[in-house]
């Protein structure tokens, strides 16, 4: 693959209801193999994300599992999306990104976000109101870092001595930033390397930011998180796990991810989700097809990754849509964008 190919990858946030309780290290040791296993069928890619404090063992130590997986795996590339860089020290975020680059041979990107759930910015002693700031002086000092300059830095959130951060990272790591609302969009497409989106929702915001930057639109790299269900009978798999995915969204929803908690209304049920759009049902025909006119009308998209499985779901069910996905749904939009090319060429 080209380094101007889409790659088709995997999205993990390792929570375990109590629900459907397991043990942690089962399910730990379950999906390193599973992604051993997908990078074996050509998934190009895994993503991790963060909270804290969350009963059901939310990934909390994102950079850890990104190291056992680059040692589990030869050539998948590893990314957070996303790390919530206001909780941090943004030097050590730079210490641990670039270790994990030095342990994996340079397939890691650092993708952050401004967070928004209260609970965490209280306990780590950080001020909602400062998360612009704060995710803008973390960016700055982590390209530091990485540079390796030993330049002193003073900035409204953060200072730093004249002091090296060691071992710089040989790859330089893409610095990712994720965004929803349009303040938190513009900023992204200013300082950073590349858009994380969910849902496809604001890839044309995104863009419109970045030109009225004066940023190249072409150049643009946009990475995107699928909520869709690729299954061959879609709506019997829903039947099965919809109420995980229901489990999920409701409590991005309780958290104020979409908007003020008060003001955003809760899923009733699974098939609520599906009318309302905030997960898709696609047979694999529909997915060649959706994701072809994806990628056809956004060439910016680098990625795009699918939930391994949802909270609580087992992680021999979510392998079953893995596996579809890697060979009925990959190879198929990939011969599309070839005949596409060779059209063009």
């Amino acid at each position: 693959m080209s380094e101007n190919d889409c790659t088709f990858g995997l999205w993990y946030d390792f929570r375990n209801p109590a629900r459907w309780e397991r043990s942690f290290s089962s399910l730990y040791a379950e999906a390193l193999d599973q992604i051993a296993w997908a990078e074996s069928l050509g998934l190009g890619s895994v993503w991790l994300t963060e909270h804290h404090f969350v009963e059901d063992g939310y990934t909390p130590s994102p950079f850890v599992l990104a190291s056992a997986i680059g040692q589990r795996t030869s050539s998948i590339h590893i990314g957070t999306n996303l790390i919530v860089a206001p909780l941090h020290n943004p030097i050590r975020l730079a210490e641990d990104a670039a270790t994990v680059s030095l342990l994996t041979g340079g397939r890691f990107d650092l993708g952050l976000g401004q967070g928004y759930w209260a609970p965490e910015f209280a306990a780590f002693g950080r001020e909602l109101k400062q998360r612009p700031s704060l995710l803008e002086e973390s960016v700055e000092l982590i390209r530091r870092a990485w540079s390796g300059s030993r330049e002193p830095y003073a900035g409204k959130r953060f200072t730093f001595p004249d002091l090296p951060v060691t071992p710089v990272p040989e790859r330089t790591p893409r610095l990712l930033v994720g965004a929803m609302a349009d303040p938190a969009i513009e900023r992204a497409a200013r300082i950073g390397d590349g858009f994380l989106s969910t849902q496809n929702t604001h890839h044309q915001s995104y863009l419109d930011a970045l030109g009225r930057l004066g940023r190249s639109v072409e150049d643009a790299r946009i990475y995107a998180g699928q909520w869709a269900v690729i299954a061959e009978d879609p709506e019997r798999t829903w039947a099965r796990i919809g109420q995980h995915a229901l489990y999920q969204i409701n409590n991005y929803v309780a958290w104020g991810a979409f908007g003020p908690a008060d003001q955003v209304p809760q899923f009733a049920d699974p098939d609520q989700l599906v009318a309302g759009g905030a997960f898709t049902l696609w047979d694999p025909a529909t997915a060649v097809d959706e994701l072809t006119a994806l990628l056809r009308a956004r060439p910016q998209i680098k990625d795009v990754h699918f939930w391994a499985q949802l909270p609580g779901e087992s992680v021999e069910s979510g392998s079953e849509r893995i596996e579809i996905l890697a060979t009925k749904v990959m190879p198929q939009v990939r011969e599309r964008l070839a005949a596409d090319a060779v059209d063009a060429g």
